[in-house]
């Protein structure tokens, strides 16, 4: 019999779902818009077992893929178990296997050796496939119309790096995903694999390089011509995972960086630029682009580690008023010759995090993101089912052009899920469309999904559906059309 832990990670809107389900025309009030037609996917972590050494953090939950198939003015449920090697070995044995995040020296013996993706931490849509993502191991690949499990995609062995990102970009121009893989040779190394996958999901790049320390790379960003990528000190190492700590802790004594890698099938080490700044920290990138010899990289900047649950390795207290974290433009100039940032620039005093854009903009200067927002002077009553923990109250889209904010409150005590831009047409302008949202309602113990006029959140959902069961907190998520994904409308 399966006994969770009392614990904040196990129990009240946290308490695991674990409930694979498929339900027809949701009910839900406003009106679906009509010019929806295609399927919202997002990822929760959700354990199927108790965890092996007693409790656990959230982010090492088994990946639950959820689906909200939208059309006619309609929105169909369905919810799968992303099956992975960790999940159908467990699933066999009937009891948790691995042990700790991203320590594999807790592992039971009969599983050493064996991938210990999760595969809960984005679902991303390409070439056809739903791609089950967790950064630490290969993609895992469904089929999005069954939702059924696949493999891991490792291109037959073509891949020799060990690891792919939960991030990908798609490059507007060339159709190819771009991606990478830290620890590429193993745990804890500072070998990183830079890849791009063709439309018809061949491996048609993969180009290694050294970053200046293993870190959490979590996230990046690209432009035209390169791969951008910051290294912030989220370190880990063998000793810590020897010592039975958590696998990453934050050190604040440490510098940050900004890797400018030339996207080319000839890159070498000395080609890429290493820029150099004091400790911050930042995860999510909301994008990145080129303006002449300068480089342009939106992310969002706290003064202070954001992860409670990672801490401090030298011991300091979680400072939360130092996790707020803030929209911020690192600038370098290519035509400089030493390793100084040309300008950080914070764009708001808005606190946000989660960023996403029209990922039509990917790698282009773009005009419009949109954030969950940490709105601390809201009142609010929340039991649970944030991020991290962190308070994620308000939907927030900012104009980089004009500067205007739009903000919408969720109430006091729900929570938001990361936004997710779907556009009104191909060829729609920037911002035209309408942006999903999974919202947890604490004291019901279930969740809706809103829609919005991506450039009017201000008036509210024109339309919120029931779901009947809870979906707990919930990590990244991707729309596609139905002609994509072999969904009939």
């Amino acid at each position: 019999m399966s006994h969770f832990p009392d614990t904040p990670n196990f129990t009240g809107f946290n308490t695991p779902s674990r409930i694979e389900a498929d339900i027809a025309d949701l009910s839900h009030e406003g009106e679906i818009p009509r010019g929806i037609d295609g399927a919202f996917y997002r990822v929760q972590p959700d354990p199927q077992f108790p965890p092996r050494l007693g409790d656990d953090i959230s982010f090492n939950g088994d990946g639950m893929i959820t689906r909200f198939h939208i059309h006619d003015g309609q929105c169909d449920f369905r919810q799968r178990w992303a099956k992975t090697d960790k999940w159908k070995l467990e699933n066999e044995a009937g009891h948790a296997l691995f042990g700790a995040y991203r320590n594999p020296l807790t592992d039971a013996e009969e599983v050493q050796g064996r991938i210990r993706s999760t595969a809960n931490t984005n679902a991303w849509i390409y070439g056809g496939k739903l791609w089950a993502m967790k950064e630490d191991s290969p993609a895992l690949l469904m089929d999005p119309a069954t939702m059924e499990t696949d493999a891991f995609q490792t291109w037959g062995g073509k891949m020799r790096g060990q690891t792919f990102t939960a991030h990908p970009k798609i490059d507007p121009v060339t159709g190819n995903m771009v991606a990478i893989g830290y620890a590429a040779s193993g745990l804890c190394t500072d070998d990183v694999a830079y890849y791009e996958v063709s439309p018809e999901g061949e491996l048609v790049r993969e180009i290694w390089f050294k970053v200046p320390y293993y870190c959490m790379m979590h996230d990046f960003g690209i432009t035209e011509d390169y791969l951008v990528l910051h290294i912030v000190p989220s370190i880990g190492s063998w000793e810590r995972l020897e010592q039975g700590k958590p696998h990453f802790g934050f050190d604040t004594t440490m510098p940050v960086y900004l890797g400018i890698i030339p996207r080319r099938d000839d890159l070498k080490q000395e080609d890429i630029r290493w820029f150099k700044r004091d400790n911050c920290f930042a995860s999510h990138v909301l994008n990145a682009w080129q303006e002449g010899t300068k480089v342009h990289f939106l992310t969002c900047e706290a003064k202070n580690n954001m992860f409670p649950f990672f801490p401090d390795v030298h011991g300091a207290p979680f400072n939360g008023m130092e996790a707020m974290s803030f929209l911020t433009d690192w600038t370098v100039d290519m035509a400089s010759n030493g390793e100084e940032f040309d300008a950080v620039t914070k764009l708001t005093d808005t606190a946000a995090e989660f960023p996403r854009i029209d990922d039509r903009m990917t790698g282009k200067k773009n005009r419009y993101g949109w954030f969950l927002e940490m709105d601390m002077r809201r009142p609010v009553e929340l039991k649970g089912g944030s991020a991290g923990g962190l308070l994620m109250n308000c939907l927030f889209l900012k104009d980089l052009e004009t500067g205007s904010e739009q903000h919408w409150w969720c109430g006091p005590v729900s929570s938001l899920q990361e936004p997710c831009f779907i556009p009104r047409s191909k060829d729609a302008p920037e911002g035209d469309g309408w942006i999903v949202m999974v919202c947890n309602r604490l004291d019901d113990h279930r969740s809706d999904l809103l829609i919005f006029d991506a450039l009017d959140i201000e008036k509210g959902p024109v339309a919120t559906v029931h779901v009947p069961i809870q979906l707990r907190f919930g990590l990244h998520g991707n729309f596609a059309p139905s002609n994509e994904i072999g969904l009939a409308a």
